[in-house]
């Protein structure tokens, strides 16, 4: 079998070069560097086809929470193929692993949401998020309702909706968007964007930018604000004690949904089942995906609250939205089987209580480097600012070339890392052990050392 054929790394490089066209690369790059090729993992490492070894701080893309190489996972994928390999949830059909877990999904779920829509990605969710929304201001007799206000620099997946709800300029620029009926609000990030105010007090500001924004389009027209509980890809972005509070005021005062995008949050990465559960928060939808596989198959969805699922059920017609995979049964039988080994093992509780107070309190202590203005997270999620001046907060002259130094140097030595402009993030996976986060952080000053140096500084 050609899947069976062993190819050297320039091999593969050169097909890949041909052939293969990567998501958010520059091709041009890539195909003169040539792509790293990863051959396995196992744990919380993976290995090229070099035989180099890497510690994955990243757990995949944010989603592999229960480490690499779990058998359990592949052994009931491989058995539901021989049972059901596949088959679609339109025309009144169901499956029984997908029924199962939507049940186990609305067990873990805040107390309020108690149905789940199934997708096949995060992308796919928020766009479901955004018929979904405007099907149920439709079914309550207020059609203009139309409009989702989200943040700058927020990241709801790389779809035409999914590009528009997030609000990466970037994106934005390449493809004529944002679409219609969806307007950014400035998102809450202090050491970026705070000047000389201080964290609560910025808090308040950026949580009432929400209300400015009702206030002008009009509540008539707004249907729901959209946003993840810390901002993930925008560079692991901790809103300040004093936001979430005042959005749940705000909220309360008008009749508009809230989003609580759980693609990077969902399924313990705060320590807490989702971080809505560690901000307090009472979402109408909350769209899922990543961490419910831990990344081992494609499957996403949208937890869906009371209000607006029994709107949907009690009013009747058809809801024409859905997908060929929606529920797929393989997908959802290793999602049942992952959501078993966090309970069963008590990983989320492991977060919580051990991992991440250990890793918080290690990579606080990258802020005594001197490229390091400032070392933030919460849960197994980390961000390190880097600057030229941490009195000033001055960054270096070309924006974002540092954290691509950064990062570039963390993989050589043995450290997955990514840049977002000039913050280097991460997001190991949920069962990272102690004396592994010690070698992350370890890694992590060498690879600042080894930046600094090259930087003159």
């Amino acid at each position: 079998m050609s899947s069976q054929i062993r190819h050297t790394t320039a091999e593969l490089q050169a097909m890949d070069a041909a052939h293969y066209l990567h998501p958010f690369t520059d091709h041009k790059d890539l195909g003169a560097r040539g792509a790293r090729i990863i051959e396995r993992a196992q744990g919380v490492y993976l290995w090229d086809s070099e035989g180099n070894q890497i510690l994955d701080g990243m757990a995949g893309l944010w989603c592999v929470n229960i480490g690499y190489g779990r058998t359990e996972l592949a052994e009931v994928a491989y058995k539901q193929m021989l049972e059901l390999p596949y088959y679609n949830s339109f025309f009144q059909c169901a499956n029984p692993p997908a029924v199962q877990l939507a049940k186990a999904i609305a067990e873990i779920a805040p107390a309020h949401m108690n149905h789940v829509f199934f997708t096949g990605s995060g992308s796919e969710s928020n766009d479901t998020v955004l018929r979904m929304v405007r099907r149920y201001w439709d079914l309550k007799g207020k059609p203009g309702k139309k409009t989702i206000i989200s943040r700058i620099n927020g990241y709801h997946g790389s779809t035409v909706a999914g590009a528009s709800l997030g609000g990466m300029s970037v994106m934005h620029e390449q493809g004529d968007l944002p679409i219609p009926g969806i307007v950014h609000i400035p998102q809450p990030y202090w050491y970026g964007e705070g000047g000389d105010m201080d964290p609560e007090e910025f808090g308040l500001w950026a949580a009432r930018q929400l209300e400015a924004k009702i206030e002008e389009l009009g509540e008539d027209k707004v249907a729901a604000f959209i946003a993840e509980p810390i901002q993930g890809a925008g560079g692991v972005i901790i809103p300040p004690s004093t936001y979430w509070p005042e959005i749940k005021r705000i909220l309360a005062k008008y009749d508009i949904l809230l989003v609580v995008d759980e693609v990077i949050c969902g399924f313990g990465r705060t320590g807490e089942w989702f971080g809505s559960q560690y901000f307090d928060l009472k979402p109408d939808l909350m769209p899922i995906a990543k961490g419910m596989t831990s990344g081992y198959l494609p499957m996403g969805g949208v937890i869906v609250g009371d209000r607006v699922a029994n709107t949907l059920i009690e009013h009747g017609g058809e809801f024409f939205h859905g997908y060929t995979y929606s529920g797929h049964p393989v997908a959802a039988a290793v999602g049942l089987e992952n959501l078993r080994i966090l309970r069963e093992e008590k990983i989320v509780d492991y977060v919580k209580q051990e991992a991440a107070p250990y890793l918080q309190s290690k990579i606080a202590s990258l802020a005594e480097h001197r490229l390091v203005g400032e070392v933030r997270g919460v849960g197994l999620l980390g961000a390190i600012e880097l600057v030229k001046n941490k009195a000033t907060r001055e960054r270096f002259a070309e924006k974002g070339s540092t954290g691509t130094l950064c990062r570039d140097l963390c993989v050589r030595n043995g450290l997955v890392m990514r840049a977002v402009g000039d913050t280097l993030i991460m997001s190991p996976p949920l069962v990272i052990k102690p004396e592994e986060i010690d070698e992350l952080v370890a890694k992590a000053w060498r690879c600042l050392d080894l930046a600094a140096e090259q930087l003159g500084v």
